[in-house]
């Protein structure tokens, strides 16, 4: 497969990824702010999750959502990422299947509508981030079963997982920092329980531990857990399956990539979580995307040029 074609249907599932993870983020902050406006700012999201030369402030909900979903100025917004997505899609139309181009297509147009930002101001919030979160939910039906398991379908997943883990990263880490600033533990409680349902781990972990809060039981669950889709160790054992089925079909050249992909296995896997609380959750957060930074450029390394 040529590289320019793998490296967009890598970019292609991480753009996605990205835009659903940030549609989630918006409607658990929005849910948040109503309630504890002092807790759950807006201030955080627009720092950490936008990219733009003009700064940019806000702590009117309405106006947040509107800058995080059409504002072309900023890199993430969600139509900015959706374009790249359609883009990336349209020229690899020949491997992916019909039905993934038009979910991505549709979801574009529906975007660009001149009457959707007016949607926004006028109805429930929180409706028209689940109108638009829906259409991430069709694409990832849509791919996983009209999608033949091939090098596409590989390289995409590559992309997915990659993303995933630095979205539990960048999530993590905004709850830290908002948890490093109070010495409340009901604050704190909040602030996990907002991380949660930001990932969709609330349910589970609810019905996995039955108690409040529990610091241990957070980490282990966010970055330990073999069952829950949204940890980082089942997002680095998925990447690792698919990379070694695109090396193993030669689609792929080894270089380091599965050494680097034992090293960050082996340090989510083994590290206990007595000592990640003692040297620090933030600095195993910094270590972790350290080591999916190395992964990708490895991968960039051998096969592509830069996105």
């Amino acid at each position: 497969m040529l590289s320019r074609v793998a490296n967009n249907l890598i970019w292609l599932d991480r753009y996605m990824e990205r835009g659903n993870g940030i549609l989630g983020l918006l409607k658990v902050n929005y849910y948040a702010n109503q309630d504890s406006p002092e807790l759950f700012s807006w201030s955080p999201i627009i720092k950490n999750f936008t990219t733009t030369d003009n700064e940019f402030y806000t702590e009117d909900a309405i106006e947040c959502i509107d800058f995080m979903v059409f504002n072309l100025d900023n890199s993430n917004s969600i139509l900015n990422i959706v374009t790249k997505a359609r883009e990336n899609a349209r020229s690899v139309q020949e491997h992916i299947s019909r039905e993934l181009w038009l979910c991505i297509n549709n979801y574009y147009l529906f975007l660009i509508d001149k009457n959707l930002p007016k949607r926004l101001k006028e109805d429930d919030p929180v409706a028209f981030l689940e109108d638009l979160r829906k259409f991430h939910l069709v694409y990832n039906g849509t791919f996983d079963i009209t999608q033949e398991r091939g090098a596409s379908y590989y390289f995409m997943n590559i992309g997915k997982y990659l993303e995933r883990v630095n979205l539990i990263a960048d999530f993590t880490s905004l709850k830290l920092t908002d948890i490093g600033n109070t010495s409340d533990n009901l604050e704190k409680s909040f602030y996990w329980k907002n991380l949660l349902l930001s990932i969709g781990g609330y349910q589970l972990y609810l019905k996995t531990h039955k108690s409040t809060f529990n610091e241990a039981h957070l980490i282990r669950m966010v970055f330990q857990d073999k069952s829950f889709p949204r940890s980082v160790y089942y997002c680095i054992n998925k990447l690792s399956r698919h990379i070694h089925r695109l090396i193993e079909s030669n689609e792929l050249e080894k270089n380091n990539i599965e050494f680097l992909l034992g090293k960050l296995e082996s340090r989510i896997k083994y590290t206990t979580i007595e000592s990640i609380i003692d040297d620090g959750l933030s600095k195993f957060i910094i270590d972790i995307k350290e080591d999916i930074n190395n992964i990708s450029l490895s991968i960039n390394a051998v096969y592509f040029s830069q996105n």
